[in-house]
């Protein structure tokens, strides 16, 4: 499977080209993006390389790295390492751009390339559609006296580190009087390195789980209750004051409170933006499939909420137009614009543990601060039919709600909502809903959800 995307070029690993991820797949859309990054800059331009711990790592990587040398690229690469520290390190070293070699959340057996520009940003939409134009017009390359250069970089997850502890609203002091214990599952993956780093920096005890880099993961890397039971175990047998838990490129951040019990990944973004807008009262943006607790604690704090389409490209262009003080995306993903504008676990994690460690009480008591709502997360498998046709269809039998189209179709009802779209990253219908309880967001999103797959069977005959 390949599928190319505003998430990047994404696939399975191997199999023939343009079925999986696969080598002349790596070299055509590197190519493609190398033409991008020449068609702005005059002089030899330089972009930055990482990647998770993913076993097909090391091999993409030199697929990548030599095809943006023959390209006249010169690549600075920082090996292992996470989208957060790639996103820091493109401007830092005034580079033109970066590509991360990792398929986040996806199994091992998935790669991607997420391509950034300058600013160390997720490409646009049209810039992503000129990347793939480029990479389909016969290749040329550079004569040999043009070739790009590698330089290697092995200190930036320590400078990521350093930059999030240099943060006016980190405050390292307050964390290290507090002397928590911390369990961290990071998938066997850089977060296994990136993660204790930091809470060891800032006093805490580490209890480490599946953090051995080797991208063997231990469970599925996506950070939900069903995939870790480990990291709640050991929270539980090593009394630690909470656990966290982070996806292979350490863009996602979940936590689990000091019984082993799952804290609510919509959560993680809510209880760090209360923080930040108690010291810096302003706007917050969130996707559409997010919780509607981060609307009401911005109100509650004076501010303004904007719902974008999924997607972080779309979550940071709504965050610039609104002059957001955080934002981020349900899923974990934390977005601090006076870090940068990207999603990042690390600078999620300093900045929850500041809050925690000025709260004085339990993970469970601070998770009792918040509006308590529940979200269902279930999927269709992606037929071959027009689906918008039949999400208009839905939409006519539904007259009761108000619906959002900006991604997808969202339902707004007196009970939640239901947030129904193709999914960027995989081949599947996602079908989101909220209510007050999980029996009741798990029965409204099965009420649209059946709806739904019985009008694509009706379509697909």
């Amino acid at each position: 499977m390949l599928i190319t995307s505003i998430s990047g070029i994404r696939g399975t690993i191997g199999g023939v080209p343009g079925d999986g991820l696969t080598p002349p797949d790596v070299v055509k859309f590197a190519t493609g993006y190398a033409r991008w990054i020449l068609e702005a800059k005059n002089q030899r331009p330089t972009v930055i390389v990482g990647r998770d711990a993913r076993v097909s790592g090391e091999l993409l990587r030199d697929l990548l790295v030599g095809t943006l040398n023959a390209s006249g690229v010169d690549v600075i690469d920082l090996g292992l390492s996470t989208t957060p520290t790639v996103e820091l390190a493109v401007p830092a070293e005034q580079a033109d751009g970066g590509i991360i070699l990792t398929a986040s959340h996806n199994p091992w057996q998935w790669n991607a390339l997420k391509l950034l520009d300058s600013n160390g940003e997720f490409l646009s939409a049209a810039e992503g559609e000129r990347v793939l134009e480029l990479a389909c017009v016969p290749p040329e390359y550079a004569e040999v006296g043009a070739i790009g250069k590698i330089y290697r970089r092995t200190d930036w997850m320590e400078r990521h580190v350093q930059h999030t502890l240099d943060l006016d609203l980190v405050d390292t002091d307050a964390v290290r009087t507090s002397r928590f214990k911390v369990a961290v599952d990071a998938v066997n993956s850089s977060g296994g390195i990136i993660i204790p780093m930091l809470l060891e920096a800032m006093g805490c005890d580490v209890v480490k789980v599946n953090c051995n880099p080797t991208g063997q993961f231990a469970h599925n890397p996506e950070p939900l209750p069903a995939h870790l039971e480990g990291l709640c175990d050991a929270v539980v047998a090593e009394g630690c004051d909470f656990g966290i838990s982070v996806d292979p490129d350490v863009d996602r951040l979940a936590f689990v409170d000091e019984g082993g019990r799952w804290f609510g990944e919509e959560y993680t973004l809510v209880t760090v933006a209360d923080y930040v807008l108690s010291k810096t009262p302003g706007n917050t943006v969130s996707n559409m499939s997010s919780t509607r607790a981060l609307r009401q604690v911005t109100e509650a704090r004076g501010g303004r909420y904007t719902a974008s389409a999924v997607g972080e490209v779309n979550v940071v262009k709504a965050m610039k137009d609104t002059d957001a003080v955080i934002g981020g995306e349900g899923n974990g993903g934390i977005i601090y614009p006076a870090s940068h504008c990207g999603r990042d676990a690390v600078v999620g994690t300093a900045l929850f543990l500041t809050q925690l460690a000025n709260f004085k009480g339990s993970v469970s008591a601070l998770r009792r601060l918040y509006p308590d709502w529940h979200i269902s997360k279930d999927k269709l498998k992606l037929p071959s039919v027009d689906v918008d046709q039949v999400l208009k269809q839905l939409i006519a039998e539904h007259p009761e709600a108000k619906v959002n189209t900006i991604d997808g179709v969202k339902f707004e009802l007196d009970e939640g909502w239901v947030h129904l779209r193709q999914s960027n990253t995989e081949p599947i219908i996602r079908v989101y809903a909220e209510a007050y309880s999980p029996e009741a967001a798990l029965a409204l999103g099965e009420r649209f959800k059946i709806e739904l797959q019985s009008m694509l069977n009706a379509l697909d005959g």
